[in-house]
């Protein structure tokens, strides 16, 4: 799950089959052991047939956690990371080596960590253009980037368009497809 209308839906899936949870976040159900292990495939189920996927192995729980990290740091929070890059975030925050953590990111998903960050960033750059609000100064410095010049350039790399080519008429792709 990586939206909040991905959640919604879990969530209603959940209560719709009575399945009780103790909660739903980005990347994550929250279930009693009992409950997990009376209904894991009747929840395997309703989580497949919504286009996700029940993760069970413990390294690939882990890069699903990392990504929901990277998601809502990217997207959904108000404040900056400040003084302190992702790497580090992560490790912390995850409880692990981060040079193992990028590793086994590489290995599951087929690209960096840092790639996946930047095809966040980029994705919500498109949306805070597609609002016509913010300037790329302000969305640069909203996203952390060093300079506009630094964002102008990975837009033009992960998107092959200028943000102004992009502003008029780019599309954006849904989060759970990146």
């Amino acid at each position: 799950m990586v939206c909040n209308r991905c959640i919604k839906v879990v969530k209603e899936e959940l209560q719709k089959n009575d399945i009780a949870f103790v909660n739903v976040d980005l990347g994550e159900i929250e279930l009693t052991p009992d409950i997990l292990n009376n209904n894991k495939e009747k929840l395997k189920k309703i989580v497949e047939s919504e286009g996700f996927e029940l993760i069970e192995n413990i390294e690939a729980k882990m890069i699903n956690q990392a990504k929901a990290i990277i998601i809502e740091n990217v997207h959904y929070k108000k404040e900056k990371l400040v003084h302190q890059n992702f790497s580090e975030f992560l490790s912390k925050y995850l409880n692990v080596n981060y040079f193992y953590l990028s590793k086994l990111f590489s290995e599951i998903e087929g690209k960096t960590i840092e790639y996946f960050i930047i095809e966040q960033k980029i994705e919500r750059a498109k949306e805070l253009l597609s609002y016509g609000e913010l300037t790329l100064s302000q969305i640069s410095y909203d996203l952390n980037y060093s300079s506009p010049q630094h964002l102008s350039r990975q837009f033009k790399q992960i998107t092959g368009l200028t943000a102004t080519a992009f502003k008029k008429d780019g599309a954006r792709r849904k989060l759970d497809t990146i």
